[in-house]
């Protein structure tokens, strides 16, 4: 399955300049509860619930969500092996939780931080 950083969700939202493949959108999609929050609250800052909020909640119920559940918000306090930001904490913490309860997981992010944490975990990475 793949696990959807909000990096991508939002580039594929607000058409930046990379964009996921179209054929992202047909496989298993899993992340973690924060996405929501993240891409609701990126899109009121940029006044765009009216114009994006339909496309939003059509990609939200596209989604497999997991909770922030004790152990990940444990997991996400614990060294990672690059300093990483709070949020990105959170989403490799919850990647790592997916694949210790015996998930395949395949990371999709456009964040740079993100994926070298990721590859030093040896956490598989989306094209």
């Amino acid at each position: 399955m793949i696990y959807l950083d909000t990096s991508v969700a939002l580039a594929h939202m607000l058409a930046e300049d990379r964009m996921p493949p179209a054929e992202l959108w047909q496989q298993p999609l899993i992340t973690s509860r924060l996405l929501e929050y993240e891409l609701w609250i990126r899109l009121h800052a940029r006044r765009l619930t009216a114009s994006h909020g339909e496309a939003a909640r059509e990609l939200l119920a596209r989604l497999a969500f997991v909770e922030l559940t004790p152990t990940v918000l444990v997991r996400a306090l614990e060294p990672f092996p690059i300093s990483l930001r709070t949020l990105d904490a959170l989403h490799l913490a919850t990647v790592e939780f997916l694949r210790t309860n015996g998930q395949t997981v395949i990371l999709a992010t456009y964040d740079e931080r993100l994926l070298v944490a990721a590859r030093a975990l040896d956490v598989p990475i989306y094209d």
